[in-house]
């Protein structure tokens, strides 16, 4: 007899939660939110599903490692811990800390990008995109074309369509080409992995033209998880092995620690050019901090050092996983549409499926988050047209292919009764969905990365 699955932990510490009333949801996303999620106070979300970002339950040697961090202002032994942490498991010598990931793209970005620059690759993500407009430059999305479609269940969807990377590489000059930006997994696509294969094919190109190949490494070891799964050559290794096979075909790296390495806060920047370092190291300082320590407290390092070790461990991704998993498949048994295969990190409820009525011009995905947080107090993100922005050059709405509302799981935080309550609530929005007409009207929004404090009216 083959017993069921349990988690590789126990509960030590608990934190109660308020079950509102619709009543009270219906008013407080009108009149606080102005119908956008993020404006939410925390206490009237019941299921907190925003982000997987720095919302996880760190362990108890995580919060031991924090004891002993050293507030140093330059040379704080919890730095190096970092250091260590670092090059034993991602291999880079050179790296700075900074307060999260976000931070690590200005300081990179800062460093490397300049207008009328060109940036190719899978599908970035929001802060990623920003930060390139930002600077007048452009994002290109190279990612395979079975990522936009989501009942194809090709096993790497975040990968990068080679031949659309190599006709960027070769219609624009060298020097207009500061990097590759490869995102593992790919959160935009749906938290879609990428292969050593693909990583390899990518590296090598970049070689042929050279281009320097940078990871968004927030969910990389879930990427690596699903290679271990998917990828039969690489079945037999174990996690830390995979990922360092994944970085050996990277030049460097961001990180937002928040989620593979399971803090509340912090990230990072890793390279191999010691001349990037030294030349990074100036952006560093003025907008984050000293090198040793760039926006981070000492016991923030420590349990960051910590947590890159649990966090590239096979059980702990494994639970993590089949949690998702586990709401994934109770919602493709609900009929409701999803993007496949599951990702890591988040389901992804393809909007367009499920509200086929409402205009693409009322925001969709946006719609259905209002919709589930009103009927359930699960809150939710939109992954669609609010957050594609606005051309920078029309200011027209971008549509993007998916239109997805992302219900990302914390790390370590819910219990099965909360999952099947998630797929409960969303199998009762699923039922009534002919009843929703109309969709939303924006009436504030900001010049970039509007997603954040946009207001709407209902229509």
């Amino acid at each position: 007899m083959k017993l069921p699955y349990a988690e590789p932990y126990k509960i030590k510490m608990v934190e109660s939660v308020y079950k509102s009333t619709r009543d009270e949801r219906t008013i407080w996303l009108k009149e606080i939110a102005k119908y956008n999620l993020f404006n939410l106070k925390s206490k009237h979300v019941f299921i907190d599903l925003l982000t997987d970002s720095g919302t996880g339950a760190m362990s108890d040697k995580q919060w031991a490692a924090m004891m002993t961090g050293d507030e140093s202002y330059a040379g704080a032994s919890s730095y190096y811990k970092m250091k260590e942490a670092i090059k034993s498991i991602l291999g880079f010598d050179y790296f700075l800390p900074t307060h999260q990931g976000r931070a690590a793209e200005n300081v990179l970005f800062s460093t490397m990008i300049k207008e009328g620059d060109i940036v190719p690759g899978n599908s970035h993500f929001d802060t990623t995109k920003g930060h390139i407009e930002f600077r007048k430059a452009k994002a290109v999305d190279c990612t395979i074309d079975e990522a936009f479609d989501t009942t194809c269940d090709h096993p790497f969807k975040g990968n990068i369509n080679i031949d659309k990377l190599e006709k960027v590489l070769q219609e624009n000059p060298k020097e207009k080409i500061p990097m590759i930006i490869v995102t593992v997994t790919c959160n935009s696509s749906g938290g879609q992995p990428v292969s050593i294969e693909n990583l390899k094919d990518v590296k090598h190109l970049a070689e042929k033209y050279k281009i320097p190949v940078f990871f968004d490494s927030a969910r990389f070891a879930e990427n690596a998880y699903f290679i271990k799964k998917r990828e039969a050559a690489y079945s037999e290794l174990t996690i830390k092995e995979i990922v360092a096979k994944m970085f050996s075909f990277a030049d460097g790296m961001t990180m937002s620690s928040k989620k593979d390495a399971i803090v509340n806060m912090g990230g990072f920047i890793a390279m191999r050019s010691e001349e990037l370092f030294k030349k990074a190291s100036v952006y560093n300082i003025m907008f984050e901090g000293y090198i040793t320590y760039g926006g981070m407290s000492g016991r923030d390092m420590s349990a960051l050092a910590q947590g890159l070790d649990e966090g590239t461990e096979f059980n702990y991704l494994e639970s993590r996983i089949k949690q998702v998993e586990y709401l994934g498949n109770k919602c493709l048994e609900y009929g409701i549409p999803i993007q496949t295969p599951i990702g890591g990190h988040a389901i992804f409820i393809d909007a367009k499926r499920f509200l086929p009525q409402v205009p693409k011009e009322e925001y969709i995905a946006q719609t259905l988050a209002c919709i589930l947080y009103i009927e359930s107090g699960i809150r939710g993100v939109e992954i669609g047209t609010v957050l594609a922005d606005r051309d920078p050059e029309t200011r027209e709405n971008r549509y993007p292919e998916l239109e997805l509302l992302r219900l990302a799981i914390p790390r370590r935080v819910y219990t099965k009764n909360h999952i099947d309550y998630i797929a409960e609530a969303l199998k009762m929005v699923f039922e009534s969905r002919n009843d929703i007409r109309r969709g939303l009207r924006i009436t504030y929004e900001a010049p970039i990365m509007r997603h954040f404090t946009t207001e709407f009216e209902q229509l």
